[in-house]
């Protein structure tokens, strides 16, 4: 016998879908909005405004952009760049080869398309080096390198050691004095964004930074420019004064600042992680430390990620996982999160546009 009741969703507070009316729609927000009461992909990107915008609209909220992917080389550079001068972005953290390939575009170089099945022996002769369908230009890296060099020997950091954040803000700073266009270190230095790199060596900009190390210590010894083969003893030996403690000892000190955080997470990777460890980071220390600390956790998060969570990496972990380990705010208690699985490049600039029009009161 058959004891189900069968009730109607509306009765029970659920939210009846409908069906998207494209003759309705006369604006980005207003797609995206239509799209959240949708479903799979399109809802999630309708959550995700939802939330963005209430992020936006809370003024105790700081919030950390993390960055990973090639996403200079895709050219979403500018929309970074809106997101900081807007005021929606108030800590980057982002790999350096992100950063390094958004460099290129800052001081008027170009990247170009590319078939994916072209013969990348072929491209490694011309000095092509092939992201996916994209090219970076070789020569392009080593004019990152000349202006990475040039704001080494015209900048003293603080107590002559530097981090990361010190060197990107050095680099903005440089650039908005060549003005050669928009860029993300540009924006970041005039909005007093600090950026960080955490995973700094991994990266052209950290490449950089050491050859020039190098450069100094064998031109003390005579040696540099010399065209004899010399021992990896002798080139690899010189230490940079560079310090990463600075960054996370900097950004623990913005975290604690703020009434509330939010992240917004563009892929995942050392970026992701590195910036929500820094709850369990106070929470370790309060401890260890036997001190009282505040426990902050992020309240807002918007992610934008195609990896799946089965794969058990932290790019495609939930916020629901991040909630045990101390990161978020659980739902119950107010935490409020939006996760897209999408190709950035095709779901990001529509979720900002929407919520530039919005912010704008355009729609």
């Amino acid at each position: 016998m058959n004891h189900r009741q069968l009730h109607d969703g509306r009765s029970d507070g659920l939210m009846p879908l409908e069906s998207l009316d494209l003759s309705r729609v006369n604006s980005f927000a207003g797609l995206v909005r239509a799209m959240a009461k949708t479903a799979f992909g399109g809802r999630q990107l309708g959550e995700a405004l939802d939330v963005l915008l209430t992020m936006a609209g809370d003024p105790g909220c700081r919030v950390v952009l993390t960055l990973s992917g090639a996403m200079t080389v895709a050219k979403q550079g500018r929309l970074i760049c809106e997101m900081i001068d807007r005021g929606l972005v108030h800590a980057v953290v982002a790999t350096g080869a992100l950063m390094a390939h958004g460099l290129t575009e800052s001081i008027g170089l170009a990247h170009y398309a590319v078939s994916p099945d072209a013969d990348d022996t072929e491209l490694f002769e011309k000095g092509y080096n092939r992201i996916y369908d994209t090219l970076e230009m070789e020569s392009n890296l080593n004019d990152v390198c000349e202006l990475v060099a040039h704001v080494l020997a015209s900048t003293t950091p603080e107590d002559g050691v530097w981090s990361s954040a010190r060197f990107c803000r050095a680099v903005g700073a440089e650039l908005d004095k060549r003005d050669q266009g928009p860029g993300i270190l540009r924006s970041a230095y005039l909005q007093n964004v600090p950026v960080f790199i955490p995973a700094f060596t991994d990266s052209e900009m950290g490449l950089d930074f050491s050859t020039w190390a190098m450069r100094a210590a064998l031109t003390a010894k005579g040696l540099a420019g010399s065209k004899r083969t010399l021992d990896p003893d002798e080139v690899f030996s010189a230490i940079p004064a560079f310090n990463p403690f600075l960054d996370l000892q900097q950004y623990a000190r913005f975290i604690g600042h703020a009434d509330t955080t939010g992240i917004f997470t563009v892929g995942g990777g050392v970026p992701r992680n590195w910036a929500q460890q820094v709850a369990p980071y106070f929470d370790i220390t309060a401890d260890r430390l036997g001190i009282g600390l505040p426990a902050p956790r992020f309240k807002y998060g918007v992610r934008i990620c195609p990896e799946p969570v089965h794969w058990g990496g932290l790019s495609g972990c939930t916020y629901s996982e991040g909630v045990s380990w101390g990161k978020f705010i659980p739902p119950a208690e107010g935490g409020r999160f939006a996760e897209v699985l999408s190709d950035a490049t095709v779901v990001w600039p529509l979720l900002m546009k929407a919520a530039f029009e919005t912010l704008d009161g355009k729609a």
